[in-house]
């Protein structure tokens, strides 16, 4: 891993090596996140899919050059997950030796509960004061973890540190760099969200997402590209189960270039729908004559993009 390099001195300066590492960030995201590396916070992102919350953290893992710590939550995960759990198998392994050995019980039962048998889960490692370099530590789509999880969070939100009833307390020694997404699926609990940093990540303008583009998929020709983004932005003005997001803009762009598009056509963007839509009601709503309404209108914008 390379040296952490220094936190940006300044909000231009943050947005400046966010754009070195190709991510667009408006003004107002590089101040919430400057702020965050700054005052040493949490940081809260939310917003639809696909607009680059989780690239957040990815980013700033390569900014800084730290290491990422990723807790991806599902329904379901508990603290044996999320922070630590004991190594069962092995104390009962120690327990049997210990028995057919006829060792110290009392000095085993202190013993089992030490650190040699502690598993140490993504919470726990973010915190633990032996990381040679404070990570950045991303607990992605809190949505999708059970409500009362978050009750388990907030100790390490507020203090960077977790208590361990049979062991003690754990405290980082230099905090990591926490960033948390939501897709707003349901909402999250005040509690989490005092003790962050909050931004609503929304979708890019036009602008913005043709620079994005244009950095992340250089091969893609400047019509093509400029056809691309204002065909995404007038697909996001209509009524769709699931809009698509920056990561589908990359994903279309990269499929046009593989099948050596230099413009939009209807019967390429009808074979290629499944890149932009995910659900097939969204499809069959899109083909046909909506798509080439969608697409002259596209061509039109991308002119005066130009």
């Amino acid at each position: 891993m390379t040296e952490p390099r220094p936190l940006p001195a300044t909000i231009a300066d943050t947005q400046a090596a966010l754009l070195a590492q190709d991510y667009v960030a408006e003004r107002q995201l590089a101040t919430v996140v400057h702020l965050a590396l700054r005052l040493k916070r949490p940081l809260f992102l939310e917003g639809e899919p696909g607009t680059g919350k989780t690239e957040i953290a990815r980013t700033l893992a390569r900014m800084l050059g730290r290491p990422l710590i990723r807790l991806q939550c599902y329904e379901g995960l508990d603290l044996a997950g999320a922070a630590y759990e004991w190594n069962y198998a092995r104390q009962m392994m120690e327990i049997r030796l210990a028995e057919a050995t006829g060792a110290d019980r009392a000095a085993l039962a202190a013993d089992l509960f030490s650190e040699r048998f502690l598993i140490r889960r993504a919470l726990l490692q973010a915190i633990d004061p032996a990381q040679p370099v404070p990570p950045v530590l991303l607990i992605d789509e809190l949505d999708r973890a059970d409500e009362p999880f978050e009750a388990f969070l907030l100790e390490v939100l507020a203090d960077f540190q977790i208590t361990i009833p049979e062991l003690g307390t754990i405290a980082a020694t230099h905090p990591p760099i926490v960033v948390l997404t939501s897709n707003r699926t349901r909402e999250i609990h005040d509690a989490v969200k005092r003790r962050c940093l909050y931004h609503w990540v929304d979708y890019p303008d036009a602008a913005r997402e043709l620079t994005i583009l244009q950095r992340r998929v250089p091969g893609a020709g400047a019509e093509l590209a400029r056809q691309i983004v204002a065909f995404v932005q007038r697909l996001r003005t209509i009524e769709l189960y699931k809009l698509p997001g920056i990561a589908e803009t990359l994903d279309w762009a990269r499929a046009l270039l593989e099948l050596d598009s230099i413009v939009l056509d209807p019967e390429v963007i009808q074979h290629t729908l499944g890149v932009l839509l995910k659900y097939q009601d969204d499809i069959a709503h899109v083909q046909g004559s909506e798509a080439l309404r969608l697409l002259t209108e596209a061509q039109q914008a991308a002119k005066a993009m130009a």
